[in-house]
């Protein structure tokens, strides 16, 4: 390719030759260089594949996607209230819809919002965003549960955080291994918890527990953020009372929609102290600026009309006999010495192999084998992990669960042969 040149034809020295590639990520931010992120990419590009079983995504069954509702609801909306419900809306959300939202807390947990205390978002991921951008520097240390969700490390390490785990047990958090921390010098400005049938565990913080995070908090000046993505999807009996209820001086809780209505929506909340939904507020401006307004406005009709909660009975039902079926087929087909935790309410199960066995290894071949999970180092803030596996049961057709747990137990079987 012939160089740039200028007006008299001599040659520009700075021009590059367009069929040079261009290094983009040596301009790549330092704070995105550790993020990652290719293990949510991977399970979403699973959302739709239909030659897999595919145990990696926590997706809601469309089953309880509640169409034919739906459709009416949006054809009145647009038609009858487009003002409002095609239009901007208030960043925190339209007042209506918080309206909806706050009665709704007040009927599941025994708290209704103060004014100023809660806010629309767009997911639960946002609220984790949003308090990351607002109240994290480079360095600050941030609390985990070893393991937890994958996408709030990243969400905390966009912001350069120091983020640090904890190991949980049958009970959740270990409160006590916390304490120890704090007391040798540890001091985060936030901890972040998922009590309620965990992801990826499936394990709910016991009550006693709960009691002593709150204290815990109290005492050392940090702020607790509470993830409820999973809560309303008990099987038998509801989880203790959240955390936002029992403290709401010291919790911040992170819901969705996501889970129980329609995750194509993206509608969360985030309820906690007045002075902190404010900046969150702040700082939504300058992301999403506001939840979209017509998604709220169908959550808003839909809940008023009495269809979320009965539908929740019904998904409630479905998940419970997928877990079931899930916890038969592993005691069927994987190889002795395999552990897993028996959760009872939300979407995922936590599968414990044998020592030697590497499931970031191992996914290659269950792909192979068209079956596919999330391996367990992904959901560390360290390196931990190694031979543990998630797997999701929430969309998984009844009939296809044991046939896929009998190819992942093929799996680890050869694997082990190998050693």
């Amino acid at each position: 390719m012939t160089a740039a040149l200028d007006q008299s034809g001599a040659r520009l020295s700075g021009a590059a030759s367009s069929d040079t590639p261009r290094a983009w990520d040596a301009g790549l931010a330092r704070r995105t260089k550790s993020l990652g992120g290719g293990e949510i990419t991977a399970i979403l590009a699973l959302a739709g594949a239909s030659d897999v079983i595919t145990f990696s995504g926590g997706f809601p069954d469309p089953a309880t996607f509640p169409t034919d509702v739906l459709a009416d609801l949006a054809g009145r909306l647009i038609t009858q209230d487009p003002g409002v419900a095609l239009q901007y809306s208030a960043t925190e959300g339209i007042a209506s819809v918080r309206d909806y939202a706050s009665g709704r807390l007040a009927a599941a947990q025994g708290r209704a919002p103060a004014a100023g205390e809660l806010m629309i978002t767009s997911g639960g991921i946002d609220c984790l965003e949003l308090i990351a951008k607002s109240y994290t520097d480079a360095g600050d240390p941030v609390v985990v549960e070893a393991p937890t969700y994958l996408g709030a490390i990243m969400a905390f390490r966009g912001y350069e955080a120091d983020v640090r785990g904890v190991p949980v047990d049958g009970d959740g958090l270990r409160t006590d291994l916390l304490a120890d921390q704090l007391a040798a010098g540890l001091r985060p400005k936030i901890l972040y918890t998922i009590p309620d049938f965990q992801n990826p565990t499936g394990l709910t913080m016991s009550a006693p527990r709960r009691g002593e995070l709150i204290a815990l908090a109290r005492r050392y000046g940090f702020l607790i953020v509470e993830d409820v993505a999973y809560r309303d999807l008990f099987f038998e009996h509801p989880p203790p009372p959240s955390l936002w209820s029992m403290a709401p001086d010291v919790v911040l809780q992170a819901g969705t929609f996501s889970k129980i209505f329609c995750p194509g929506v993206r509608m969360g909340w985030a309820a906690g102290p007045a002075e902190i939904i404010s900046r969150l507020v702040v700082a939504k401006q300058n992301s999403d600026q506001c939840s979209g307004a017509l998604g709220q406005r169908l959550l808003e009709e839909y809940g008023r009309g009495g269809y979320l909660e009965r539908q929740l009975v019904a998904s409630r039902a479905l998940y419970a006999r997928r877990a079931a079926l899930l916890a038969d087929a592993l005691t069927a087909h994987v190889p002795a010495g395999t552990t897993w935790t028996a959760p009872r309410g939300g979407f995922y199960i936590w599968v414990t192999a044998p020592d030697g066995v590497d499931t970031v290894a191992l996914s290659a071949a269950a792909r192979a084998a068209k079956v596919a999970y999330v391996p367990g180092r992904p959901f560390y803030p360290g390196d931990d992990g190694a031979t543990q596996l998630r797997l999701a049961y929430s969309r998984v057709a009844d009939e296809l669960i044991d046939e896929g747990i009998r190819r992942i137990g093929a799996v680890l079987r050869t694997a082990l042969e190998e050693r």
